[in-house]
């Protein structure tokens, strides 16, 4: 229900900027529809999804979901006993949750391990927020980009806009 963009080497919030290609950056520069996890802080697990040709290095963030199926694993990997918003609410809850880590970067989204689904679910124009991005207040500029898009009103969003 939350996530942020991340326009490629013209980005100055991207790993990618100015063309940068390193070890951890390598995924982002694949063929659009692999996940690009990565590890945040020496802590969290951080879940994106390559979105562009191979060669133009275009990410996604999943900064929060709302979840619907596998609850009850979701609440295992996050030690919780009962469901609240937090437990997929900011990115490093999201990949807890899905058991998503660096064991799985650059996995086709349409493999048996990780993929995603068209459950039909859609919002209109007015139901979505579009604001700039959480934590890359180094970017200058462009950290003042309209990259962020969450779901106004949604429990599970991670850093509602007042």
């Amino acid at each position: 229900m939350e996530t942020e963009a991340y326009n490629g080497i013209i980005d100055k919030a991207s790993h990618s900027y100015g063309n940068r290609i390193t070890p951890r950056t390598k995924t982002m520069f694949m063929q659009g529809g692999v996940a690009y996890v990565y590890l945040c802080y020496g802590i969290h697990e951080m879940f994106n999804i390559v979105t562009s040709v191979e060669g133009q290095p275009h990410a996604i963030l999943i900064r929060a979901i709302q979840p619907i199926e596998g609850i009850e694993a979701m609440l295992y990997r996050r030690n919780m006993v009962a469901l609240k918003p937090n437990i997929t609410k900011g990115p490093g809850s999201v990949a807890k949750a899905l058991g998503i880590s660096r064991a799985i970067n650059a996995i086709s989204l349409q493999s048996d391990t990780l993929w995603i689904e068209d459950r039909g679910l859609t919002f209109t124009d007015a139901e979505i927020a579009a604001v700039p991005r959480v934590g890359v207040d180094y970017a200058g500029v462009d950290a003042l980009l309209p990259y962020r898009f969450y779901v106004k009103g949604n429990p599970y969003v991670s850093k509602p806009n007042k």
